[in-house]
Order: C-alpha cells, then sequence, then structure tokens
C-alpha cells in the first residue's frame, strides 16, 4: 500500500502557489504532471469519482467498483494502483476485498492550485 502524500500542491500560497503566481519548476512540474496524468484516463477519472463522492472520509469497497465498468478486475486494479502512485487515493485490504478513500485535502490542494485569483473587478 502507497502512503504517499500529495506534497506537490497546497493551499498554502507562499508555500505553493498556484498555477498563474509563478512559473512551475521542472520538479514540481513532473509531480503535478503524474497527477494530471492519472486523472487524464476516462476510467481513472471515474473511479476517482465514484470514491470522491462517498461522505467525507467515506470508504468504496473494490467489489462496488468493478461492476461499474465493463472491463476485467486486473484492469480496474491496475487504474487503481495509478491513482494511489499518483498520491490521490489510499486503500486498505480487509479479508477478500480492498476499500479506497480519497486521501485527505487532496483534492482541495489540487482545487486551491487550478484556481486563478480574481480581480475586483472580473465578472463570474
Amino acid at each position: 500500500m502507497s502512503k504517499q502524500e500529495l506534497e506537490v500542491i497546497g493551499q498554502d500560497a507562499a508555500c505553493c502557489p498556484g498555477l498563474s503566481a509563478a512559473p512551475l519548476d521542472e520538479d514540481r512540474a513532473a509531480d503535478l504532471a503524474k497527477v494530471f496524468k492519472a486523472l487524464g484516463d476516462p476510467v481513472r477519472l471515474r473511479l476517482m469519482s465514484m470514491i470522491a463522492s462517498r461522505e467525507e472520509g467515506g470508504e468504496v469497497c473494490v467489489c462496488e467498483l468493478t461492476p461499474a465498468f465493463d472491463l476485467s478486475q486486473p484492469t480496474i486494479s491496475h487504474h487503481l494502483k495509478q491513482l494511489r502512485q499518483a498520491g490521490l487515493i489510499d486503500c486498505e485490504r480487509r479479508g477478500t476485498w480492498v476499500y479506497y478513500w480519497v486521501l485527505p485535502g487532496v483534492l482541495d490542494r489540487l482545487a486551491a492550485f487550478l484556481t486563478t485569483p480574481r480581480s475586483a473587478g472580473a465578472d463570474a
């Protein structure tokens, strides 16, 4: 199991400015690219959505994820592994089944990174 945290994005503007605040350095760009690559696949994006749509801190069993796709269980496991390696989700095996959850704050940090500051006169 991966316990990797998504360190590259943060809500603290002084620590980790958003995309429009300053150019990315090479290392940060490479780290963020892994996250976006993981989310760039339609199956992984749907899996992430299914896991993230659980109540705060909620978990989802792989047995609930697999039937939603016309893919084999090993293929679903591969996609879930990619999401784990990108630092978006984590999991725990309980008996026969594996349960997945979104790592705390990951989506908020990603959203904060993508959010551009609005000027005082900007329209919505």
